[in-house]
């Protein structure tokens, strides 16, 4: 049942019409019973339909099409499986929103209101202006938890917790943590953080200065200064002030880019051209696909990246499980893993867990009872829970550094302590 990925490019007049003739109510149902006597929107009694919203093609270049993959892998073998409690999942594919809020919006309107989905499973982009309309709407939403969107409202989901807490939530530690361990300890070093100019660059900016500091390290630098949608032509403005953050005016001991690649690869060419002999880490450069290109893997080389999952270089049954199912989704083909396919793997196995749970009578209020009381253990991302996934993150993960062409692992996949955001 899996269909061809959807754009979210749809004539105006189309969305307009199916705006004013397909309002959604708030009860999760459509509104008309389906021709098998559903009354619940994207439910019948063999299949459940869902859909995706993904940043597939951007300004920057920068794509995380992979996502859409993940997805369809963890679709596919549950189909194969026999469904969810006998419906099998009919994945229209995702919807680029290309990184504009509007488009976003009009991605989550036409998932619900025409394409009639019953959730949206994976959401994968550094905006979600979508998500006030698909909580509204009672529909089910999962993906990264990197925003403030997913940390509060009922109906959506971060397959590896809320990972950017309001104030009287908690922190994930995982990365500071992680670099105390690379460093040999965190007493007496200094960290810079840098980010786009950003909602996330923002939030994330406020969150890892607290964590890096509860770690015991000080910060000397954090900024969310990078534009958002453009990509600097010359990097001497960031890097002449992070190179005198640290300790006596000297370099900082750690630089971590709370950024995306093209703009990770311009900032760190342009730290090693200026003899920077530090630590340097991100979250977004675990890419395989990635040491293609000899500038590409010059400029990451030695790069330590932050992981809220098992790395792919474990040799954990759940890790062979996923490769198995990336590879049959590829069509047979071993294809370069990286974590946008993860980020849609663990979006939708987290779905499917909690459809598992409600059982055959699915439906929005079916699907939030259970959820409020779902758990499970040993995970690619840890041991997941609900509804605390919603105000906090599910605390797991590693480091791994790009070292001579090969990934390594530095800082094996653990679970570390919250501590309280404020």
């Amino acid at each position: 049942m899996l269909r061809s990925v959807r754009t979210a490019a749809t004539a105006a007049a189309v969305l307009l019409l199916a705006t004013a003739c397909n309002s959604a109510s708030t009860n999760g149902t459509s509104g008309n019973s389906d021709s098998k006597g559903s009354a619940v929107r994207g439910v019948t009694a063999d299949s459940i339909k869902v859909g995706g919203i993904v940043s597939m093609t951007t300004a920057s270049g920068y794509s995380k099409k992979d996502t859409d993959l993940g997805a369809k892998a963890r679709y596919l073998r549950a189909n194969a499986e026999g469904g969810i409690n006998g419906r099998k999942i009919d994945y229209l594919g995702a919807e680029d929103d290309g990184q504009d809020p509007s488009k976003n919006l009009a991605a989550a309107r036409k998932l619900v209101q025409q394409d009639k989905v019953f959730a949206v499973a994976p959401m994968s982009s550094i905006t979600f202006a979508g998500s006030d309309f698909l909580d509204q709407q009672k529909v089910p939403t999962f993906g990264w938890g990197t925003l403030p969107s997913f940390c509060g409202p009922k109906h959506i989901y971060g397959f590896n917790g809320c990972l950017v807490p309001m104030p009287g939530g908690t922190l994930n530690q995982t990365w500071p943590e992680g670099l105390s361990k690379v460093l040999g300890g965190a007493k007496g070093k200094s960290v810079a953080l840098i980010a786009n100019d950003s909602d996330a660059g923002k939030f994330g900016v406020r969150t890892f200065v607290q964590g890096f500091k509860a770690a015991g390290f000080k910060v000397g630098y954090a900024k969310a200064a990078v534009p958002a949608t453009t990509l600097p032509s010359d990097w001497s403005a960031y890097t002449k002030e992070i190179l005198r953050s640290g300790a006596g005016g000297k370099a900082p001991d750690a630089v971590v880019s709370v950024m995306q690649t093209p703009y990770n690869i311009g900032l760190f060419t342009a730290l090693k051209r200026a003899g920077y002999k530090g630590v340097i880490s991100d979250p977004t450069d675990y890419d395989p696909g990635l040491l293609a290109k000899d500038a590409t893997k010059q400029a990451l080389d030695g790069v330590q990246v932050l992981l809220q999952f098992e790395p792919f270089e474990s040799t954990a049954p759940a890790m062979q499980q996923f490769k198995d199912d990336i590879k049959k989704a590829a069509g047979g083909k071993d294809v370069p893993l990286n974590m946008h396919m993860m980020t849609g793997y663990m979006s939708a196995d987290l779905f499917l867990s909690i459809a598992k749970k409600a059982g055959k009578d699915l439906t929005a209020e079916s699907f939030q009872q259970a959820a409020a009381s779902f758990s499970d253990t040993g995970t690619l991302v840890g041991d997941r829970s609900e509804p605390k996934g919603q105000k906090e993150s599910f605390g797991c993960g590693a480091l791994v550094q790009l070292k001579d062409g090969a990934y390594q692992v530095t800082s094996p996949f653990k679970c570390y302590p919250a501590i309280p955001f404020k």
